[in-house]
């Protein structure tokens, strides 16, 4: 791998991050990847034991394994993997859905996630479609637990999941927990009164490389894996070219590089939320 640009953000360094899918490594090869520019390799001894080697060093990393991935912090952990409730109902698919490599931040990613306002452009027939195009009013907030949230999002969809039979107005909630990690939270077509949950890791590779890791929590309820998986590839494979065309491919925190509009207020929150957090790596800083 090239040479990149090492992270110096305490806030990143001190987390953990997801750095692979358990089903992709081998006990025959190590697995090579990148975590905030620095090269890593995971080396299988056994069923169990994961360990993971920076190669610059030869340091081993603190590593584990959760929700059917791998996770390592580059430095002390200060905190405890993110946690999923729903990872503990009986009645759901707990799924990977596959790691998607995008030539982008991973913070661009995240807010890509965020917004409602593409549904009808990039993702026509599915997520949305025409004259359906306005983002209504929504409320968002910082919680107590320093999360984003914003609630009463409402959006018409023609096929909003894998057990869509017709189009309707879907309800959603969206959670920013950590820098790179955002859960979506939306309306389940059979058990209407309950969610389905996408939880986006977000591999920061380098300050313009990613790697998205979706976990999928969905009801089982008329729905099945493959079916579930394949709904969640296909949107994120109409996401990945538009994500990859945006300039800069870092994000710009200051409040002036872009201008945003009334259904970009999460994204502005996030980026304000990030400046707050001294998140430097895959952004632009704002101007002093």
């Amino acid at each position: 791998m090239s040479i990149a640009a090492l992270c110096s953000d305490r806030v990143l360094l001190n987390d953990w991050h997801v750095i692979a899918d358990l089903t992709n490594l081998s006990a025959h090869e190590p697995f090579q990847t990148r975590l905030l520019g620095v090269d890593l390799t995971v080396y299988c001894r056994g069923r169990y034991n994961k360990e993971v080697v920076r190669n610059d060093t030869g340091a081993l990393v603190n590593a584990t394994k959760r929700y059917g991935f791998l996770w390592a912090c580059l430095g002390k952990p200060e905190r405890d993997i993110v946690f999923v409730p729903e990872a503990e109902e009986e009645d759901r698919y707990l799924l990977t859905g596959g790691s998607i490599a995008v030539k982008v931040s991973g913070l661009r990613t995240v807010e890509n996630f965020l917004d409602m306002g593409h549904f009808p452009f990039v993702h026509t027939g599915w997520l949305g479609e025409e004259p359906h195009t306005e983002v209504a009013p929504y409320k968002v907030e910082l919680t107590a637990a320093d999360e984003l949230v914003a609630t009463e999002c409402k959006f018409y969809q023609p096929v909003a999941s894998p057990t869509a039979k017709e189009g309707f107005v879907v309800d959603y909630i969206y959670k920013v927990i950590r820098p790179y990690t955002v859960a979506l939270y939306k309306s389940n077509p059979v058990q209407k009164e309950r969610l389905d949950v996408i939880t986006l890791f977000v591999q920061p590779v380098d300050e313009e490389n990613c790697v998205a890791h979706p976990f999928l929590c969905y009801l089982k309820d008329g729905s099945d894996e493959a079916g579930i998986r394949n709904f969640m590839q296909l949107i994120f494979a109409q996401d990945k070219p538009i994500l990859e065309n945006q300039l800069p491919r870092r994000l710009p925190l200051d409040p002036r590089a872009e201008t945003p509009i009334r259904a970009d207020a999460v994204a502005v929150l996030y980026r304000r939320w990030l400046r707050d957090k001294s998140v430097t790596y895959g952004a632009i800083p704002a101007r002093m």
